[in-house]
């Protein structure tokens, strides 16, 4: 039994030890997820906005980002005080790695907490882009408690659902350490660095400031794999993925 207890933890780490003494290749194979977002997906309308400082910061210098907020007008919903209808929003982000595999991007799951969130289940969600291609995504359910003001002394709880996954140059995954093991043998048997871009679509739900009416759970998920399989069909190059 003592081996046992031993046994799994050494394991692991002498697979992923070799992540930190990799060498960089001069050789870094694209994505297949375009980086340039459109003004529109679907019905939805796209804001674009800046990667934050946070981000900036933590991730390699050579990390790119794509990141918008998406609306879509709840045309049941009429609000007296602005003459406006209310509207949905969606958080998208992607990520492309850099040469630095040991600061590029990791799971949600390790940076999300630092962001408010306590992240209350994982499961993992199939969702069909074409007749015969789909995208097999995580989804988390998380709490994010996020400060009214700068004296941080006032906070809110939102429920929040995630969805994400990864997209390499010929793969697509929603688990982090099987891209980690691709990355591992295209440097170690290819010389090659593949770049992989993080896509998450977020949104709350529940009771939220900018919606009349509650918004359920089942609604929330509805809209953003609706948003997932819209963005599948053009942002994809599911012709680099099928060579």
């Amino acid at each position: 039994m003592k081996f046992r207890t031993w046994y799994l933890p050494l394991a692991i780490a002498l697979v992923f030890t070799p992540i930190h003494v990799l060498p960089e290749s001069e050789s870094m194979i694209p994505s297949a997820v375009s980086m340039k977002l459109p003004d529109h997906i679907a019905d939805w309308e796209l804001e674009r906005i800046p990667a934050s400082k946070e981000e900036i910061e933590t991730l390699a210098p050579d990390t790119e980002f794509s990141k918008a907020i998406c609306y879509r007008t709840r045309t049941a919903e009429f609000d007296a005080l602005t003459g406006r209808f209310f509207r949905d929003r969606l958080d998208l982000s992607i990520v492309l790695s850099g040469h630095d595999l040991n600061n590029s991007i990791h799971r949600p799951e390790r940076c999300m907490p630092s962001q408010g969130h306590t992240i209350n289940q994982t499961t993992d969600i199939i969702i069909p882009v074409t007749r015969d291609r789909n995208i097999k995504v995580r989804r988390l359910l998380s709490v994010q408690t996020i400060p009214l003001n700068q004296e941080r002394t006032e906070f809110r709880n939102f429920d929040c659902v995630t969805y994400y996954f990864f997209v390499g140059n010929k793969h697509i995954t929603h688990d982090h350490y099987a891209r980690t093991l691709l990355d591992m043998k295209d440097r170690l048997l290819h010389g090659l660095d593949q770049r992989w871009a993080y896509v998450s679509v977020s949104m709350w739900y529940g009771d939220v400031p900018w919606v009349q009416k509650k918004i359920h759970l089942e609604e929330a998920d509805l809209k953003i794999r609706e948003l997932i399989s819209e963005l599948g069909k053009d942002q994809i190059d599911w012709q680099m993925l099928e060579q």
